[in-house]
């Protein structure tokens, strides 16, 4: 018998790993650490850039709010992540050497300047001590305040993760968006609705962002996008979306009419926010975890270039 004749008999080979066993390493991170990281980071950087909107349109009580957020954010991230590595050494040591392609240190070397920029422009805001030297500090925070928003997307994307890694387009959107939404929302919480303009606009549009982005992951990813849409993730995935487009919602028509509804409004945001990284941290756990979402895509691209390959007839 020729060899076609017996590659012809063999059938077509389900996904498989060497019995049934994981591929991919778990990632180690350890959880409530890393998810309370993404999502400190997300609502300091927004909150950031909420201050020096406020200060630049006159709005003193929106601007402490959101001062103080962005500085207790970053200090409260900047725990989660050296409780995380284990030893402060760790964190300092990722300083020592600055890496482009790194996400990681990258990240580092945003982190660490925007904690001590926001750190100086809400103490200067509070104290009212060198308001100008805080008013720079506060401009940088500002700058700084969108790559710390959204870098760790880049992070946890650029790893072999496959809920993660396929997930790479979608999550710096989602991240943006939930990180505007946080800040947007605790603002409304602490600050009187004449005031609060700037941090509705912000909920509103940050939840859209991520409400968009976050459909369009679910229609793209197909089966790698399971963990999102199943199980724990996909509970709080759902709890999630559906939350944020209530309170924006009612943020849009009765926000600036009632401070109750402002309030409990931007609570529902920051818990929205928070969910949607527990629910994507979760997530990449789950499919690599399960050696179907990194067999079943690689065979599927293989496929693709062969298909692309083979010659016309």
């Amino acid at each position: 018998m020729s060899p076609r004749g017996e590659q012809a008999m063999v059938p077509e080979a389900e996904f498989e790993s060497y019995y049934g066993r994981q591929i991919i390493k778990t990632p180690t991170w350890k959880t409530p650490d890393v998810p309370l990281y993404l999502f400190l980071g997300g609502l300091a950087g927004a909150s950031a850039v909420l201050a020096e909107g406020a200060a630049l349109t006159g709005r003193p009580e929106l601007e402490r709010v959101a001062r103080l957020a962005a500085a207790g954010g970053a200090a409260a991230g900047t725990v989660a992540l050296v409780h995380d590595l284990g030893r402060p050494e760790r964190f300092l040591n990722m300083l020592r050497v600055f890496k482009p392609t790194s996400p990681l240190s990258v990240g580092s070397f945003i982190l660490a300047p925007f904690s001590a920029l926001a750190g100086a422009a809400a103490a200067s805001n509070l104290s009212g001590v060198l308001p100008r030297w805080g008013r720079l500090a506060g401009l940088g925070a500002a700058a700084l305040g969108p790559p710390l928003a959204t870098y760790t997307a880049a992070l946890i994307g650029n790893t072999a993760v496959p809920a993660w890694h396929e997930a790479h387009r979608e999550l710096p959107y989602i991240f943006g968006g939930s990180g505007a939404n946080a800040a947007g929302g605790l603002a409304m919480v602490f600050t009187p609705v004449a005031q609060a303009g700037p941090a509705r606009r912000m909920v509103i549009g940050g939840a859209a962002m991520e409400i968009v982005a976050a459909e369009r992951l679910l229609d793209r990813l197909g089966m790698v996008g399971e963990p999102y849409r199943t199980g724990r993730p996909g509970r709080l995935m759902s709890i999630s979306r559906t939350t944020t487009a209530i309170a924006a919602g009612a943020t849009l028509l009765l926000g600036r009419r009632s401070r109750v509804v402002s309030a409990l409004a931007g609570a529902a945001c920051v818990g929205a926010s928070a969910m949607t990284r527990f629910a994507i941290f979760d997530a990449g756990l789950v499919s690599a975890r399960d050696p179907r979402y990194t067999v079943v895509p690689q065979k599927e691209r293989l496929a693709a270039r062969e298909a692309g390959r083979a010659p016309v007839s």
